[in-house]
């Protein structure tokens, strides 16, 4: 038995996942009453990422800047910049798809029991009402933004402390981090689960009514990952972007599109990071803050099926107002996560541009629930692999600027 493990372990986690994904599918499709049971490994895995992740952020920011000294450079201006142009150039993307292939909608039911934010002004406050949060708080809600505040604070309160007490926290930074290892290191089981519940409790058949406007919504994505993101790879740092991009594709993106969380795929974009030889002391600041603002993916959601509604409802949209769209989108996208339903919930304030009422508005809501299964999925994994690509872009950016030789590791 200990050999066997020793040899499961030794294959790469990729191909480990993909045989998790296979046997569960496969006991969905065939014994879905039988093996119920294996659902529970899949809330167990993202249960255990969201739990360590709050903990991990906390303690590595702290003793990044409790040991930075003073004088180096980090790239989180850069990485910033990165992050707000892929998310506006993903709405860019989602707006002219809509116009190249119009949707209509058949709209269902309301969502009664949710409320969405009422204008821009009311997701920033929340964003700002996230930044004061108390610390204990913060963590026991994942609030990623107080985290940060609370982490940094902490951090330059730490450095005149003694090497002790930083080495203290280093201990602490490294012992969290050896939990991370043992839990990704379950992500077989854990995404295993993760889609035998899928496809038992959602099904494919639902889906089929929507195959369209999931298209639009996938292809959409799919085009930022592969051409858009790629273009703004090799202009930061004139190298082939594909090796790295599959890479983080391959090895972020697949965990975010089980997990659906951008919160419990921190410890795996932190071990990418690792992996990739980068600056911790930026990547411990970029990971956690992009699982938070960088929301491409987010942006494409909301600009889709703001003008599906748009186009069935037969509200003519000019150029001036769809470059206004691009812009909320992009800044809607960055503020989902202060917002409960994420996305979805901001997409009433996108069609308030146009005049919808907000009960049909609801409804789209609605529609984007129903095709969740696939949307949410591809947008959670468009968003977190992105964190790991600019955080890298940046540095490499940096490496070129230096007049060094520019290795992007993969």
């Amino acid at each position: 038995m200990k050999n066997l493990l020793v040899k499961w372990n030794q294959v790469s986690l990729v191909k480990r996942i993909v045989i998790g994904i296979i046997i569960g599918a496969i006991l969905a499709l065939t014994v879905p009453s039988g093996a119920s049971w294996i659902s529970i490994l899949g809330s167990l895995f993202v249960g255990a990422l969201k739990a360590v992740a709050p903990v991990l952020v906390l303690f590595i920011v702290m003793h990044a800047i409790a040991v930075h000294k003073s004088g180096k450079k980090t790239n989180m201006k850069s990485i910033l910049g990165l992050y707000a142009l892929g998310t506006f150039l993903a709405g860019a993307v989602a707006v002219v798809a809509s116009f190249l292939f119009p949707i209509t909608l058949t709209l269902t039911a309301g969502v009664e029991d949710l409320t969405p934010p009422e204008g821009i002004a009311e997701v920033i406050e929340t964003l700002l009402f996230n930044l004061v949060a108390n610390p204990i708080d913060a963590i026991v809600n994942a609030n990623y933004l107080g985290i940060l505040i609370w982490a940094v604070v902490l951090g330059l309160a730490l450095k005149n402390a003694n090497q002790q007490t930083k080495d203290m926290l280093g201990n602490f930074s490294d012992a969290i981090t050896k939990v991370v290892q043992w839990v990704i290191n379950l992500a077989p089981l854990g995404i295993m689960g993760l889609v035998f519940d899928a496809i038992v409790t959602s099904g494919l058949s639902a889906l089929l009514d929507y195959g369209r406007l999931i298209l639009i919504l996938v292809g959409c994505m799919l085009f930022i990952a592969l051409v858009v993101n790629p273009l703004i790879v090799f202009f930061y740092t004139r190298k082939n972007p594909y090796p790295i991009v599959f890479m983080v594709l391959r090895e972020s993106g697949i965990t975010a599109f089980f997990t659906r969380s951008s919160a419990a795929n921190i410890p795996v974009n932190m071990k990418i990071c690792e992996k990739l030889g980068l600056d911790e002391d930026t990547y411990g600041v970029s990971i956690p803050l992009g699982a938070t603002i960088n929301m491409a993916g987010a942006a494409v959601t909301i600009a889709v099926l703001t003008l599906a509604t748009v186009n069935t409802l037969g509200i003519e949209v000019d150029f001036f107002t769809s470059l206004i769209l691009v812009v909320v989108a992009a800044v809607s996208a960055a503020g989902a996560s202060g917002v409960a339903g994420g996305s979805l919930l901001l997409i009433p304030l996108a069609c308030n541009l146009f005049g919808v009422p907000n009960d049909i508005a609801m409804q789209v809501v609605g529609v984007g629930f129903i095709i969740g299964v696939i949307q949410d999925s591809c947008e959670t994994a468009l968003n977190s692999s992105s964190d790991v690509l600019f955080t890298a872009t940046a540095e490499y950016a940096k490496e070129r600027k230096e007049g060094k030789v520019v290795t992007m590791n993969s």
